[in-house]
C-alpha cells in the first residue's frame, strides 16, 4: 500500500507540468519546501488537482473522511480509522460499492502529484523499503478520490492489484498505487466519463519500463529517526537481498 511518499518539485514546476495554478498563493512557500519523506499517518497536507476545479492545485489532507464529519472531528476520526489504514489508500475494486468511495468516484476524482513513492519488501521476516521513481518525468500522477468537509479537502490514493514488478517488490500485500500516464490523467478528471470508462482506468497498467526502483535506508520505517532528508532517496545495498 502507498503510505509513504516524497514531494520535492517546486510548485511552479507542477503548475507548468499540469497547466494549473496554485489555488492559495499564500501557500506557495510552504509547498515549495522539498519533503523527502511524507508519512501518510501524519495526515499531512499535499497538493491535489480536484475534478471539480481541474485548473488548480489545492491543498488537501491525506486520509479520506466522510462528508458528514466536521473539521473538529477529523483528529478523533483518524485516530479511530488507523485500524483500517487511516483512509490513506482505497482499493479500486471497491470504488463503486464502498459507502465512502462510491460518493466520490463519479464527481470527486483527483490527481495527486508526487515525486516518487515507497513500498516495503519482505525477506526472511524483515522489511526493506524500496523507492519507485519515474525515469523520464519528474512527477508521478497518482489517481485518487476526495471529499469536501467544510473548507477542508480530504483524499485517498487508489490502489490496484500489483503488476509483476510490484508483486515482486511489494510481495506481501501485492498492491500498487494507480499510476496515470498523461492521457489517462486528462481522462481521469473529465466530467463525462461513464462507469464503464472509469472501470477501464481503474484496471489500467502503467508502463513498467518508465519506472526505476531501488532499496533505501530502513530509517524510513523508524518513527524516532528523521527520515525527511534528501539521502533517504539514496540507494542502499543489502547483502541479504538479491532482488
Amino acid at each position: 500500500m502507498c503510505f509513504h511518499t516524497p514531494q520535492i518539485q517546486a510548485v511552479k514546476k507542477l503548475e507548468e507540468h499540469y497547466q494549473v495554478q496554485l489555488s492559495e498563493e499564500s501557500q506557495r512557500d510552504l509547498f515549495d519546501q522539498a519533503r523527502y519523506h511524507i508519512n501518510g499517518f501524519t495526515h499531512a497536507q499535499l497538493l491535489i488537482i480536484p475534478q471539480e476545479k481541474p485548473s488548480i492545485l489545492a491543498s488537501a489532507t491525506w486520509g479520506i473522511a466522510p462528508e458528514n464529519k466536521k473539521v473538529q472531528d477529523l483528529k478523533a476520526y483518524y485516530k479511530e480509522a488507523v485500524k483500517f489504514g487511516g483512509g490513506l489508500n482505497a482499493r479500486s475494486e471497491k470504488a463503486f460499492v464502498h459507502f465512502l468511495y462510491k460518493k466520490s468516484i463519479f464527481k470527486k476524482r483527483c490527481i495527486i502529484p508526487v515525486s516518487a513513492f515507497f513500498e516495503p519488501h519482505e525477506h526472511q521476516k524483515k522489511k526493506y523499503p524500496f523507492v519507485f521513481k519515474p525515469k523520464e518525468n519528474t512527477t508521478f500522477s497518482l489517481a485518487g478520490i476526495y471529499t469536501q468537509i467544510e473548507n477542508v479537502i480530504t483524499f485517498t490514493i487508489l490502489t490496484q492489484e500489483a503488476s509483476p514488478l510490484f508483486a515482486r517488490i511489494h510481495n506481501q500485500k501485492k498492491r500498487q498505487p494507480l499510476l496515470l500516464n498523461n492521457e489517462l490523467s486528462k481522462k481521469w478528471l473529465s466530467t463525462d466519463l461513464q462507469e464503464s470508462e472509469i472501470k477501464k482506468i481503474l484496471v489500467s497498467k502503467y508502463d513498467e519500463a518508465k519506472l526505476e526502483h531501488h532499496p533505501v535506508s530502513k530509517d524510513l520505517f523508524q518513527p524516532k529517526v528523521n527520515s525527511d532528508i534528501e539521502s533517504i532517496l539514496d540507494q542502499v545495498n543489502y547483502e541479504d537481498l538479491s532482488i
